[in-house]
C-alpha cells in the first residue's frame, strides 16, 4: 500500500528496484556477516541482523522515502536466517538438526500466516497508524528477547581470545566464497540447486498475490484465506513430513521431493484458470516448502563446525541475489506476454474477463512465468541427482572420532600395560 502511494505510476518498477538492491547488498555482505558469526559468535550478528530488519519499520509513517532507502539498505543486515541455521547447528545434533531447521521454518510461516491477518484487523479497526506502532514494538521486543534471553551458541575455545582477531579479504569477498565453493563438488551442486529453485520462487512471492486478484480473480477475503491455509498447511509439513520423511528416504530424497512437488505447484499454476486449481496448487506449494530446511540440513552436514555460518551465509546471498532477479525475470515474461500487473483493482472487479476469449492466449496459458520457473526448477531437479548423499565432512568427522576413540583405547591399554608391572612388583 505505502509502495503505490508513493509510486503511484511506477509501482512494480521501483519495487523490483527495491528489491534487487536490497537483494545484491545481502549477496555481497552475507559471507561476511558469516564468517564474523563464526569468529565472534553468533549472538551479536542475530542482534544487529534484527535491528537493521526492523529499523524501518517507524520510518513508514514517517518518511516514505526514508522508509523505502531503508529498506534497500538493510539489504547489508538481512541474512537472519543464515546467522539463525548455524545458531541451529551449533546446538543441536547432525540427526537433530533437520528438525530444528523444519521448526525455524515453520515459526516463519506461522509469522506469515498471522501477522497478515491481524494486521488487516487493526487497519480495519484502528487504523494504520497503530499497525506500525504494534509492528515497532513487536520489534522492540524481539531485539530484548535477544539482548537478554538468547545465550551465545558458539562454544568458548572456538573463539578469539579478543574482538580485534582479522577476518581477511577472502573469507569477506563473496566471489572469492564462490571460487572455493567450485573446489568442493558436493556444495557447488547444493547452491546450484538452491539458486535454480530459489529464483523461480522469489519472482512467484513478488507478483503471485497481484496475479490472484487481477487474472484469477480473487478478492482481498480470498487472498486473506490462501495466505492462512497455505501457511498452515507449511507449518504442518514442515514439522511433521519433514522429520518423517527425513527418517524413511533420506535427506538427498527428501530435497528432491520437495522440488517435485515446487514444479507441479508451478506448472499448476502456470496453466490453472481457476480459483480451485488455485487451490489446489496452494496445497502442493505447501508441500514444497520442505525444501529449503532440507537443504539447509544438507550443506550443514557438508561444512566443518567452524563453517557453519559461512556455508549458511552464501545460501542467504544467493537467496538475496534472486530476491533482486527473480522479480526482474518475472515481470519480463509476464511482459513479453502482454499480462498487465499495473494497478491495484477493486475487489469487486473481477480479471476473469481476461480468461473467456478462447482465443486468448492466456487462456491457454494464464500464468507464463510460472511455467518458466517450472523448467527452472526442473533443472534444479536434475542438478539434485548429482549430490551424494553421505557428506564428506560427516564421514570426516566419524572417521576423526574413531581415531581419537582408537587412540584413546590404545592409550588406556598402553598406561594400564605401564602400571601393571608397578603392581605386580609392588606386591613382590
Amino acid at each position: 500500500m505505502v509502495l503505490h502511494e508513493t509510486f503511484s505510476h511506477h509501482t512494480f518498477l521501483m519495487n523490483g528496484l527495491i528489491q534487487g538492491v536490497k537483494g545484491f547488498l545481502s549477496f555481497l555482505s552475507a559471507p561476511l556477516i558469516g564468517a564474523l558469526s563464526d569468529a565472534w559468535g553468533r549472538k551479536p550478528f542475530l542482534l544487529l541482523t534484527v535491528f537493521f530488519t526492523c529499523v524501518p519499520i517507524p520510518l513508514m509513517r514517517i518518511n516514505s522515502w526514508w522508509y523505502f532507502a531503508m529498506i534497500s539498505v538493510s539489504g547489508i543486515f538481512s541474512v537472519t536466517f543464515s546467522v539463525i541455521f548455524a545458531y541451529v547447528a551449533d546446538v543441536t545434533q547432525e540427526h537433530e538438526r533437520i528438525t530444528a531447521y523444519g521448526l525455524v521454518s515453520a515459526t516463519f510461516a506461522a509469522s506469515l500466516v498471522t501477522s497478515p491477518a491481524i494486521g488487516a484487523y487493526l487497519s480495519a479497526s484502528y487504523g494504520d497508524n497503530l499497525v506500525v506502532l504494534v509492528a515497532a514494538v513487536v520489534a522492540v521486543v524481539d531485539i530484548c528477547f535477544i539482548l537478554l534471553a538468547v545465550p551465545e551458541s558458539l562454544p568458548e575455545k572456538m573463539r578469539p581470545a579478543s574482538w580485534g582477531a582479522s577476518i581477511s579479504w577472502e573469507q569477506a569477498d563473496p566471489f572469492a566464497s564462490l571460487k572455493k565453493v567450485r573446489k568442493d563438488s558436493t556444495v557447488l551442486l547444493i547452491y546450484i540447486t538452491v539458486f535454480l529453485s530459489y529464483l523461480p520462487e522469489a519472482g512467484q512471492y513478488s507478483s503471485f498475490f497481484l496475479y490472484l486478484r487481477q487474472v484469477i480473480g480473487f478478492g482481498s477475503a480470498s487472498i486473506a484465506a490462501f495466505i492462512a491455509v497455505v501457511g498452515i498447511l507449511s507449518i504442518i509439513a514442515q514439522t511433521v513430513f519433514l522429520s518423517i520423511l527425513m527418517r524413511s528416504i533420506g535427506n538427498k530424497n527428501t530435497v528432491l521431493l520437495g522440488l517435485g512437488f515446487q514444479i507441479l505447484q508451478l506448472a499448476w499454476y502456470g496453466f490453472g484458470s481457476q480459483s480451485w486449481m488455485m487451490w489446489a496448487a496452494g496445497a502442493v506449494a505447501a508441500m514444497s516448502s520442505i525444501t529449503f530446511p532440507a537443504i539447509s540440513a544438507l550443506v550443514s552436514r557438508n561444512a566443518e563446525s567452524d563453517q557453519q555460518g559461512v556455508v549458511q551465509g552464501i545460501i542467504t546471498g544467493i537467496r538475496g541475489l534472486c530476491n533482486g532477479l527473480g522479480p526482474a525475470l518475472y515481470g519480463f515474461i509476464f511482459f513479453l506476454f502482454h499480462v498487465e500487473l499495473n494497478e491495484l483493482p477493486p475487489d469487486q472487479s473481477s480479471g476473469r474477463k481476461t480468461m473467456q476469449d478462447p482465443s486468448d492466449e492466456r487462456a491457454i496459458i494464464p500464468g507464463p512465468p510460472f511455467l518458466v520457473g517450472a523448467c527452472i526448477v526442473l533443472l534444479a531437479f536434475l542438478v539434485a541427482l548429482f549430490i551424494p548423499e553421505h557428506s564428506k565432512a560427516s564421514s570426516t568427522r566419524k572417521q576423526s572420532n574413531s581415531i581419537s576413540s582408537t587412540l584413546s583405547n590404545s592409550l588406556d591399554r598402553g598406561s594400564e600395560e605401564d602400571i601393571e608391572p608397578l603392581l605386580q612388583d609392588s606386591s613382590v
